[in-house]
């Protein structure tokens, strides 16, 4: 006799509409409500107690010591007055590293070498780089960060640097090579600036003053970018060989770039650089904070910015469907030139009306300039 079993089996459209629906529109709740389940500890951060400082001992050499990790510094006028809205975005820690170690880098009229290392490592690499390609050390002050060659007319080698004729036709200029070793605009780098000057005598034991505000010709840049492709060169062949000049540690490091506030807020950054490389460097920092520029002018002196986090700028809700808006005028950015720097301050467009304020876009600008 035999026996037949029957079983049901749920499809599986049976089963997704059962099983499958429910679960999407759990999703979906959970998404339009922005994730309440998640806990949100915007205020835990900003109540969270600042740390001791590690103290080195009194015998320790603190040149041989770096933070293997370091943890960005909150500026004044965040750490006083930070909201939920304002808090800032998780440190960047290539944030100090140059994409290349070595760049030549062009503003107006003015050519150097930016290093991403301190002037006390590249001292004694430069002073060993005029010495081997012949141009000799006839004045040197670590202090200074200056050092200046021996006349470059009686060295065959340093001809052949600066591209001299073997055989000049008739009397010729007498000339001699200077080199500046100072601290960068940014932190922990070394700008080098090397350019010719004429001699007076053949007597170039005393220092020639160097000249800031004198304009150079075109051939006075090429010069000086040779010389400083050549110092590039000679600085990435021997990287595994370093030193470190004691004598260039009194070197004056003062930062070029400064925020100053009062009462906690941030009011203006000071910039101990001329107008064209002030410029320069607050465009430079623009672009790599991400900020918008929506319009400019380098002679009025003026950035009309674009503020707004990148999520305020995103129209959609999946990075698929978002079609990121065109940038808004929120603030803008004055340059102004001082009595002996130039500043940089910050206010509010007419017609914005968000919640990001002024000195907000001044520290955020500042991490990016220093």
């Amino acid at each position: 006799m035999a026996f037949m079993f029957r079983i049901n089996i749920p499809t599986f459209s049976e089963y997704s509409v059962k099983k499958i629906g429910p679960l999407a529109g759990l999703m979906f709740v959970l998404a339009a409500s922005g994730c309440s389940f998640i806990e949100d500890r915007t205020e835990r951060y900003v109540d969270a107690p600042e740390g001791t400082p590690l103290k080195l001992p009194e015998s320790a050499d603190e040149s041989r010591f770096s933070q293997m990790m370091p943890v960005r510094e909150i500026s004044a006028p965040d750490a006083g007055r930070m909201y939920v809205g304002e808090l800032p975005e998780p440190p960047d820690m290539t944030s100090e590293i140059l994409q290349e170690n070595y760049v030549i880098e062009v503003v107006d009229d003015e050519i150097w070498l930016l290093v991403n290392d301190v002037p006390g490592r590249l001292w004694p690499a430069v002073s060993t780089w005029m010495a081997q390609q012949g141009l000799g050390i006839a004045y040197q002050n670590p202090q200074l960060g200056l050092l200046q060659s021996e006349l470059v007319n009686y060295s065959k080698r340093a001809r052949e640097l600066l591209g001299l004729p073997d055989k000049p036709a008739g009397e010729e200029q007498l000339l001699a090579v200077q080199a500046k070793v100072a601290p960068g605009v940014r932190r922990k780098t070394t700008e080098i600036q090397v350019r010719t000057f004429n001699a007076q005598s053949n007597d170039v034991s005393q220092l020639v003053a160097w000249n800031d505000s004198a304009s150079r010709s075109e051939t006075e840049l090429e010069t000086s970018r040779r010389l400083l492709t050549d110092l590039s060169e000679f600085l990435k062949a021997r990287e595994d060989s370093k030193s470190y000049s004691r004598a260039a540690l009194n070197m004056p490091a003062e930062p070029l770039v400064r925020l100053v506030s009062e009462d906690e807020v941030a009011k203006q950054i000071v910039m101990d650089l001329d107008y064209g490389r002030s410029w320069g460097e607050v465009r430079r920092a623009l672009d790599e904070a991400g900020i918008p520029v929506v319009d400019l002018n380098r002679e009025e002196g003026y950035f009309f910015v674009d503020a707004r986090p990148d999520s305020a700028r995103d129209s959609g809700w999946f990075p698929w469907s978002s079609d990121p808006s065109d940038p808004v005028r929120t603030h803008d950015l004055i340059l102004e030139a001082g009595e002996e720097n130039l500043i940089v301050t910050a206010r509010r467009a007419p017609e914005y009306t968000g919640d990001i304020r002024p000195e907000a876009l001044l520290s955020r600008l500042f991490e990016y300039l220093y």
